[in-house]
């Protein structure tokens, strides 16, 4: 099944949902199609891509000063999906100080990072492995995460 983007009503993205809640919330009428695949239908409504909240809601939590939590999905979305030492595909998250020397699990100590890259840079720190970072790991903002 595929997952439908759901947007506030001033458009901001908000979560993702599945096709079948999204045409729920289409047929209780609290959210209209935004966007839709086309020439495909389910029943009346057309296939949604993006659904749209009639009625804004408030999601003060999601504009925290601390942004989104650490999460190494997160990480990989954030950096694209590309390694931070190469720019070669990503399948792995790097701790720049390493959990060996307790380095954590925060946007600003992790990056993306290909298996050869992060094997070669093992428990040290870039400089140690002579590794250049070619990104500046940074909290990334709601938004980022929201979009596919």
């Amino acid at each position: 099944m595929t997952d439908v983007l759901v947007l506030n009503a001033d458009e901001m993205p908000l979560q993702r949902v599945s096709l079948r809640h999204a045409i729920r919330m289409l047929v209780r009428q609290v959210a209209e199609v935004a966007e839709a695949q086309p020439d495909k239908l389910i029943g009346v409504y057309p296939m949604p891509t993006a659904v749209r909240l009639v009625r804004y809601v408030v999601t003060r939590w999601r504009h925290a000063r601390t942004g989104p939590a650490w999460s190494k999905q997160g990480v990989l979305k954030r950096d694209n999906r590309r390694c931070a030492y190469c720019t070669g595909r990503a399948d792995t998250v790097d701790h720049i100080l390493p959990v060996s020397r307790a380095g954590r699990n925060t946007w600003a100590n992790t990056v993306a990072a290909c298996s050869p890259c992060n094997q070669r840079k093992a428990d040290r720190t870039p400089d140690e492995a002579r590794m250049r970072l070619l990104v500046q790991p940074a909290t990334p903002a709601w938004a980022t995460l929201a979009h596919r």
